[in-house]
């Protein structure tokens, strides 16, 4: 079973190996730290919506430049996970280290650069955007956030990958894809669970206050109820106050709401996984009304939700 659903690059120079992340994760320059003597090597595996892979490579830096993005329409977050060797990386205004035992978050919707001096194991989970923006909102503060998988949440996480990592040979199609999401779950909860995500545009006051606001939708989004005013009243603070910390980070409540909504739904209508109707999916998210839920899907998505399902079930895979 697991020759079907692996693939392997081995590279022995820059040319090969950038052509191999690139296929991997998305365009990336490389630059090694040793442009005679290279070599890498490069295992993937798909887990339904999520792709996992295994790097052995020595010393060098990737740089994710302005020209990479002109032509990308989805994001993805890399989450990167060391074995041997410390990785640093830049994005924005933000520099990190993570050592093993941890692991990084990177952004591809935003330049950075990304390098370790030595030869280095690394596990690397790719995760659609959407997906995490799905259960926590925006993605941009998340970029360059390394985390410690001692204890916590964070160490589950890790914990539940390599154990997942542990039988991906024994394991189906179907529940590799369970897998995935599991994973995808995890690791927003770990996320969660740090301090930096809070929004640092606000005040810590109300970065917490829309924070909890923002914990409280994910937790209700299934409730056809859901409205700002139950939101507010959850949270424990006026309506008006609510809608000032939603306009203060450039949105609605409602179209916070709707936004994930059409997140999770998209991401079951993608999913081989499900073989639920599209009207079942719709109303087990919050919408109603399935004209209603049509025509906002179409509006975000630019197709509907019948052609997203279509070209999920017809999609090439790669294995």
């Amino acid at each position: 079973m697991g020759s079907e659903n692996v693939s392997f690059a081995l590279a022995e120079n820059r040319r090969a190996w950038r052509q191999t992340v690139s296929q991997a994760y998305f365009a990336l320059d490389v630059e090694p730290r040793d442009k005679e003597r290279f070599r890498g090597s490069m295992h993937r595996w798909r887990l339904g919506n999520v792709e996992l892979s295994r790097i052995h490579c020595d010393g060098l830096i990737y740089r994710r430049h302005d020209r990479h993005l002109l032509n990308e329409t989805e994001s993805s977050l890399l989450i990167a996970i060391p074995e041997d060797e410390t990785i640093n990386f830049v994005q924005g205004d933000r520099r990190s280290t993570c050592k093993p035992g941890g692991f990084l978050v990177e952004r591809s919707d935003a330049p950075y650069e990304y390098w370790h001096t030595e030869r280095n194991r690394q596990w690397v989970l790719k995760v659609p955007t959407a997906h995490v923006r799905a259960r926590l909102g925006r993605a941009e503060r998340l970029g360059g956030l390394a985390f410690d998988a001692g204890s916590g949440i964070a160490s589950f996480f890790v914990s539940s990958l390599h154990m997942t990592i542990n039988h991906l040979e024994v394991i189906d199609e179907a529940a590799r894809g369970a897998a995935g999401t599991h994973l995808v779950e995890l690791l927003c909860l770990a996320i969660m669970d740090d301090q930096r995500v809070l929004t640092s545009n606000l005040s810590s006051v109300r970065a917490a206050h829309l924070s909890r606001a923002e914990t409280f939708i994910r937790d209700h989004l299934k409730d056809p109820d859901l409205s700002p005013g139950m939101v507010a009243e959850g949270c424990g603070i006026s309506l008006r106050y609510l809608q000032r910390l939603f306009h203060e980070s450039d949105q609605s409540i409602q179209g916070y709401i709707r936004e994930r909504r059409l997140s999770r739904c998209n991401e079951e209508l993608r999913s081989l996984q499900s073989s639920r109707t599209i009207s079942d999916i719709a109303y087990d998210w919050g919408f109603t009304d399935q004209a209603q839920f049509s025509k906002y899907y179409r509006a975000r998505f630019g197709r509907t939700a019948s052609e997203t399902r279509r070209e999920a079930m017809t999609a090439p895979r790669e294995h």
